[in-house]
């Protein structure tokens, strides 16, 4: 371990889909260029930061862009050539820490726990052999867990690097708008905003109990965070097959009913945590020990990636439908595997 804490590094690639472009074709250099899906119905994937002047950004539709920045270049995403370059990055990045976690095609989170040297020296020796291999920038972050790296890579883009130290904590945080809290999303955030709450420091008034009773699992996850704590550790590409629940019941079940709404519940918790590791998976999978221990599992391969409640919950049903339920059920589990990153997926559909 290091001596100052400071064993999480967050890699983030600056506008990885267009730069790759503009390494294919540096005649787009210097000039206002998003990639995504060509037709007016399509949306941005990646704008340059030249499109970024005009204000255009990722997941806008093309028909506003072009009338933010009429002359916007439009390039088709090319999924093969992005996993080409993503590969050759995480090589390097693998000199440096066998322990990786890959959390989409452009981003990851190393243990850099055995590493010597001052941070930003590390840091700096990162992004200039990554550059000078790939003629990739990329932005970096620093700290003592995995959330505030990922947090601090965000600060400086592009071409950023920034450290977190114990002693910036809370106050760094209480400015932020609450979507820069990883785990908060869209739809979270709206309900924090019905309330009157935008900033850290407004939530920072909930209580735990609070979060949790309104959102769950997840609740627990951001009292932790907006205070600067996260215990959640570095996860290699081998440990990340599959995500699950189960629960062994403290009395027998019989009733395919309840069976059911155990189901319901445990597929709104598997959505929080795909989300939150920002997974989709392929594979719905049942488990059930009978009161006699004897164990069976279901699964189903669904024809496209997903981490939709409602078609995570109905495959899980139709799965339980199949089951007999003459004995009693003392454990129930679901699980999805086959996972992939999310941002990968978004390509298949540009």
């Amino acid at each position: 371990m290091r001596d100052d804490g400071l064993n999480f590094l967050h890699v983030d690639l600056d506008a990885f889909f267009a730069s790759v472009e503009e390494i294919e074709n540096p005649s787009l250099k210097g000039k206002p260029m998003v990639v995504g899906g060509k037709s007016d119905r399509g949306i941005i994937t990646t704008a340059n930061y030249e499109a970024r002047k005009y204000g255009l950004h990722s997941a806008m539709p093309i028909f506003m862009a072009k009338s933010l920045c009429p002359n916007v270049i439009i390039v088709s995403s090319r999924h093969d050539k992005y996993t080409e370059y993503s590969h050759k990055v995480f090589n390097i990045l693998k000199r440096y820490s066998p322990n990786i976690e890959k959390m989409s095609i452009d981003e990851g989170c190393m243990d850099i726990s055995h590493l010597k040297g001052k941070p930003e020296d590390i840091a700096r020796h990162i992004q200039e052999n990554v550059y000078r291999n790939t003629g990739l920038t990329l932005s970096i972050g620093i700290s003592y867990n995995k959330f505030l790296a990922k947090l601090a890579s965000d600060w400086n883009k592009p071409k950023g690097m920034m450290i977190i130290t114990e002693d910036m904590i809370p106050e760094l945080l209480l400015d932020l708008k609450i979507e820069k809290i990883a785990g908060i999303g869209s739809k979270t955030a709206e309900r924090f905003h019905q309330l009157g709450m935008h900033k850290v420091s407004d939530l920072m008034e909930l209580s735990r109990e609070s979060l949790v009773m309104t959102f769950g699992k997840r609740g627990d996850i951001i009292y932790d965070r907006i205070r600067g704590i996260d215990h959640s550790v570095i996860e290699t590409d081998r440990e990340r097959k599959s995500i699950g629940i189960e629960r062994t019941f403290s009395k027998d079940i019989t009733s395919r009913s309840e069976l059911n709404e155990k189901l319901s519940e445990f597929a709104r918790d598997l959505v929080e945590e795909l989300e939150i590791k920002g997974k989709i998976g392929k594979t719905v999978s049942i488990k059930i020990k009978y009161n006699d221990f004897k164990t069976i599992t279901r699964s189903v391969t669904l024809m496209e990636y997903d981490r939709n409640y409602e078609d995570i919950l109905s495959n899980a049903v139709h799965l339980l439908d199949g089951v007999s339920l003459s004995k009693s059920v003392r454990l129930l589990g679901l699980t999805m595997s086959n996972l992939r990153d999310d941002d990968q997926i978004q390509l298949k559909f540009l």
